[in-house]
């Protein structure tokens, strides 16, 4: 149902400017019914919220927007003004983007009041445990939305989407759609950069979860102190409250300080502990191994008392990300065996992912594209590997430079073969990059000995080629970095590259060229005398 100009005016304290010719009594009156930040994307009763860019303020494009109104700060209604005088009325605020998330959430009818709402944020594991909370609900016989990296599901059924943690109109409109589909739960991941751009405004979580925090995104944050204090905002009162339940990995130095602020601020965390050096915890984990066939199995000792769980997913850190993930649950009420066996059968794309094409070796994708997720990516497969351990990977233009060596240097502290490849290169020159990542891996290759082969091939399938070739029987190759996307940008074109398919197809070659060598060899063999020796 449409809501009016003057109750979004008022809602967000906001000046109500008629449009020329306008009276302030028919801008009042005007109703709206939807909300967006693409002015060619506007549906009907449209209020176009004409933001500042990084090129240019969307109040540029306002005046021959097919919209019924505008939100917009002084700054897009001088802009507008300069223009001929705004041709249609303008909800004026000073902060447009902070003011979003309340006109969203009651320009849909708040839909996030009527689902159960948790909320994931971290550097690394966010899209893991949210798959796995989605997992649980659903064997829980509830109706589950998720919201996160790999895209949009509405139980099961996956819904098109671009970001991570989308804008706040796009993501109030997902949520009304949500609850009109009969959703119940929705389960999302919540990146710093969407708390910073209010993007989560208007939404009121039930449970708010903290993994870890380590570098990434210092091109946007300018330290890891604004980094963190980012990520704590999920912690905060959103929308007039802070989520009553905040679920906080302990495992790091950041999840144990968030638990001691929320503590002071008179709140009690359900704290999570994996490594014996967090300290007592509301879910601790007392035991846990890896069967022959990579299976993890865990035992905790939570509120109820003692839980056991598999863990389909290899690495020693899904362990952390799979028991947050039942304490998350735990919280909202939803506990059992079916929702247990439910989560140790989830399969993440691109983190963790197997290829499977008949080798002798593991080959594996994963997202790990920051220092501390490739060391723990890396960490994790080199003590379940028999033999030497591979990795493919670089970094990415137009981000965090910062990290690029230590993402190297993490590299050759544990793989046997580190081959630097393009990433996505974006604006900036792929080779300039990948000598930042070569510098950091052969610097800290000299620190071992045997040295790790270092190598340096900007084609990321030749890259992906030379290590699958390089493999033999009980290696492992990880090739990280892109996990799930299936492009490579570089400059301003999006070419179509998916890693999985990549490391399929180099499997499948080294195999048919292995059958011929074979064949070679066997046809030379068995040759007769007088053949062999006329050769």
């Amino acid at each position: 149902m449409a809501t009016t100009l003057h109750t979004l005016a008022e809602l967000v304290d906001a000046q109500l400017v008629p449009a020329v010719g306008q009276t302030a009594a028919a801008a009042n009156d005007i109703p709206v019914a939807s909300i967006s930040l693409n002015s060619k994307e506007l549906g009907e009763q449209a209020l176009f919220a004409a933001l500042p860019g990084t090129r240019a303020h969307g109040a540029k494009y306002a005046n021959d927007a097919a919209a019924v109104a505008v939100v917009t700060d002084p700054a897009g209604l001088d802009i507008m003004v300069q223009a001929g005088g705004p041709q249609r009325p303008v909800v004026l605020v000073d902060d447009a983007r902070a003011a979003l998330g309340a006109l969203s959430a009651e320009i849909y009818g708040h839909p996030a009041d009527d689902l159960t709402m948790i909320g994931v944020t971290g550097t690394s594991g966010k899209t893991t445990t949210t798959y796995l909370m989605e997992a649980g609900l659903m064997a829980a016989d509830l109706r589950v939305g998720l919201i996160g990296t790999t895209g949009t599901r509405i139980n099961g059924e996956k819904v098109p989407s671009h970001l991570t943690t989308p804008e706040a109109p796009d993501l109030h409109r997902l949520l009304a759609t949500m609850r009109d589909r009969g959703v119940t739960h929705v389960v999302m991941e919540v990146s710093s950069h969407a708390l910073e751009l209010h993007r989560v405004g208007g939404v009121a979580f039930d449970t708010a979860v903290f993994l870890n925090l380590s570098q990434d995104h210092l091109d946007f944050h300018p330290t890891m102190e604004e980094y963190f204090h980012a990520k704590t905002k999920l912690f905060q009162a959103i929308n007039g409250a802070a989520a009553p339940t905040p679920v906080i990995c302990i495992n790091d130095d950041w999840g144990r300080r968030l638990a001691d602020m929320l503590t002071v601020a008179g709140r009690t965390p359900v704290t999570v502990a994996t490594e014996a050096t967090a300290g007592a915890a509301t879910w601790e984990l007392i035991d846990d191994s890896v069967a022959d066939d990579g299976v993890q199995h865990a035992t905790a000792k939570g509120p109820d008392g003692s839980t056991s769980f598999d863990v389909g997913l290899p690495g020693r850190y899904n362990i952390a990300n799979e028991l947050v993930a039942i304490a998350a649950l735990h919280t909202v009420g939803v506990t059992g065996t079916a929702v247990l066996e439910a989560m140790a059968k989830v399969q993440v794309p691109g983190r963790m992912e197997r290829i499977d094409g008949g080798q002798d070796f593991l080959a594996v994708v994963d997202y790990a594209h920051k220092p501390a997720a490739i060391g723990a990516a890396l960490t994790t497969l080199r003590a379940q590997t028999n033999g030497r351990v591979a990795i493919v990977m670089g970094a990415g233009g137009d981000r965090d430079a910062t990290k690029r060596a230590p993402m190297g240097a993490e590299s050759a502290q544990v793989a046997d073969l580190v081959v630097v490849t393009d990433d996505n290169p974006r604006s900036e020159e792929p080779a300039a990059i990948r000598e930042q990542v070569f510098a950091g891996a052969t610097e800290a290759a000299k620190q071992r000995e045997p040295q790790p082969e270092v190598v340096n091939i900007g084609d990321r399938a030749e890259a992906i080629n030379y290590a699958i070739a390089w493999a033999r029987n009980g290696d492992t190759v990880l090739v990280a970095g892109k996990g799930h996307e299936t492009g490579q940008q570089v400059g301003d074109t999006l070419h179509h590259f998916d890693d999985r398919e990549e490391v399929a197809r180099a499997i499948s070659q080294r195999s048919a060229q292995r059958s011929a060598q074979r064949s070679t060899t066997h046809n030379d063999h068995s040759a007769s005398p007088q053949e062999g020796s006329a050769q």
